[in-house]
């Protein structure tokens, strides 16, 4: 009884304190404009769901809410790159979670499913603004996200771009590219060794016999973003680059959006929400992260790669889509 006394006695001070705690304002409701209207007309998104749609984070919505304000968007916002940076930003505050999506059902190595519009990761929601911008309805951008995530398309957790500099960019060159080596800054080259059979193996306890790769890179050392960054470009893709131990590689990657000021900012997702900071806030929070770690041999901010969001992408083809292979003792 004793115990159950306190808890009803803590429980009143604390709901006594939280009556005196001030209410905080409802923001208004974003009404639409004519112009939105218009768009609505055109692609028959009734007034009302629109209301709703414009006061709601993509991260609320359903994915039949999705395909109807995607269809709108690519009226209401025609230019792509400002449609990536509209759409990120409307992604803000969505909550994070490390290796957030894998091939199930189809496949179920990796039992994640194949899409999450509530949460995101670094990779995860680069891969979804991007395929968002690209679409005009559910199915377009589902059919776009696998076009993105995967080599030519094809599911599966060894066909995935597992490997930023290595897989993902090079696969997705119709879509951004690479402008690091193009900014007039002085880069510093580094290389990778690239074991795609090991890594599957051990993560995903799948044998595939893909030979080692060397693959050479280079980033803009942090020294040198300063001087660079002017020239980005609102969606542009950002490679993060750490090191340790004399080895570099992308830990993170984010979005470039210019703020109202003209200053770049970095809109990206990390613990614990997606959130907008300038570039040069970035480089300071890590900067006095590393200042902290100085001495423990923990990894270190490096630098940044950057590429140019392609104004007018042409989506390849997705590749046929082979069907999976039976254990050999039953054959073909």
């Amino acid at each position: 009884m004793r115990f159950k006394t306190l808890s009803v006695l803590a429980t009143a001070a604390l709901l006594a304190a939280c009556a005196h705690q001030p209410v905080p304002p409802v923001a208004p409701r974003v009404q639409p404009t004519t112009a939105q209207l218009e768009a609505a007309r055109r692609v028959a998104l009734p007034v009302e769901q629109l209301t709703d749609l414009l006061n709601k984070p993509l991260y609320q919505m359903q994915p039949a809410e999705l395909g109807r304000y995607l269809a709108w968007q690519q009226l209401e916002q025609p230019d792509f790159r400002h449609r990536v940076a509209a759409l990120a930003r409307k992604n803000i505050g969505q909550p994070y979670e490390l290796y957030l999506l894998g091939e199930f059902p189809y496949e179920s190595y990796d039992a994640q499913p194949l899409f999450n519009l509530a949460k995101s990761d670094c990779v995860v929601f680069a891969e979804h603004v991007y395929a968002m911008a690209l679409s005009a309805s559910w199915e377009e951008f589902f059919w776009m996200l696998q076009r993105i995530r995967y080599r030519d398309g094809v599911i599966g957790v060894a066909t995935r771009n597992h490997y930023t500099e290595a897989d993902w960019n090079p696969a997705n060159s119709w879509l951004v590219k690479d402008i690091t080596g193009e900014l007039g800054a002085q880069t510093q080259a580094y290389r990778q060794r690239i074991d795609r059979k090991a890594f599957l193996q051990k993560q995903f306890k799948i044998t595939r016999e893909i030979p080692v790769q060397q693959f050479d890179d280079v980033f803009v050392p942090k020294q040198n973003v300063a001087a660079v960054e002017s020239q980005l470009q609102e969606g542009d893709f950002v490679n993060v680059i750490s090191g340790r131990d004399g080895g570099y590689w992308a830990s993170h990657v984010g979005l470039i959006v210019i703020g109202a000021d003209g200053q770049r900012h970095l809109l990206h997702s990390a613990e614990p929400q997606v959130r907008e900071e300038t570039l040069q806030g970035f480089v300071a929070r890590m900067a006095e992260r590393d200042a902290r770690n100085a001495g423990q041999n923990k990894v270190q901010f490096a630098g940044f790669k950057f590429l140019r969001l392609n104004d007018n992408p042409q989506v390849p083809a997705m590749a046929p889509q082979p069907r999976p292979a039976r254990p050999a003792v039953l054959g073909g």
